[in-house]
């Protein structure tokens, strides 16, 4: 046991998993590895630098200068984080993290929903990494009543000037005469690719939200608004990517 460093159940607590009784409560299930080792003492120390925390499976992120949001980017922004010509941007919306933050993939202007910043570079490039596949789910209101056979087309796969695009799930969520709403989920990183998935199989997109990418949800969080990833939630989304 080491006899320097933070008790294990501060560094949990500092860190936004629980309150400190409920940490040493999750301590004593066996539910917190220290280095790959469950550790179930109340008085094992930790060195925040160095020893790696897993709480349930997923990373435990100690370093307190990292920071990484979830934004609702309203329609009509451009996603960069300062515009030549005067559009809103993302930092106009973020400026008051105080940090400089880099956004993960894009969202085009007339696209709502959920887009990912973060100061830490190398999640940010290993979340952008095709490598990964992070999936990204989409709720487009298309033109149309889509044909019972559309699911499998778009799964299958759609020829587009730049290759194949493929929807790795779609879900037929209303369907009517004039529009209907799917649900679509892929790990194409393409630019447009949900839009122009859409235009080629003849269904154009009215409106676009994203709603999630990889374990993280828009959830309601409001057009305009912003939050903070901690805890459990950003220990996932850091093992989606390897780290």
């Amino acid at each position: 046991m080491k006899d320097d460093g933070e008790r294990l159940q501060k560094v949990l607590a500092h860190a936004g998993i629980a309150s400190r009784r409920v940490c040493e409560e999750m301590i004593a299930d066996g539910r917190v590895e220290v280095n790959g080792e469950i550790v179930t003492e109340m008085g094992r120390r930790v060195d925040p630098a160095v020893d790696v925390i897993h709480v349930d499976g997923s990373r435990v992120v100690l370093d307190a200068d990292h920071l990484t949001i979830a934004f609702n980017k309203p329609t009509g922004v451009v996603s960069t984080m300062s515009d030549p010509e005067g559009r809103p941007s993302l930092g106009d919306f973020t400026s008051r993290y105080n940090t400089r933050l880099y956004h993960v993939g894009r969202l085009d202007t007339p696209t709502q929903g959920l887009i990912l910043l973060t100061n830490d570079g190398e999640l940010a490039q290993r979340l952008a990494h095709p490598k990964y596949e992070v999936p990204k789910t989409y709720l487009a209101t298309v033109n149309g009543r889509v044909p019972r056979g559309l699911v499998k087309k778009l799964k299958q796969g759609v020829e587009l000037e730049d290759g194949v695009a493929r929807a790795d799930a779609v879900t037929v969520m209303e369907t009517a005469a004039m529009a209907s709403i799917i649900e679509i989920v892929l790990h194409d990183g393409r630019n447009r690719i949900v839009r122009r998935m859409m235009d080629a199989v003849g269904h154009p997109v009215i409106e676009l939200v994203r709603t999630q990418v990889g374990p993280i949800r828009l959830g309601d969080l409001r057009s305009g608004r912003s939050r903070i990833i901690t805890g459990n939630e950003l220990g996932t989304l850091m093992r989606t990517v390897g780290m």
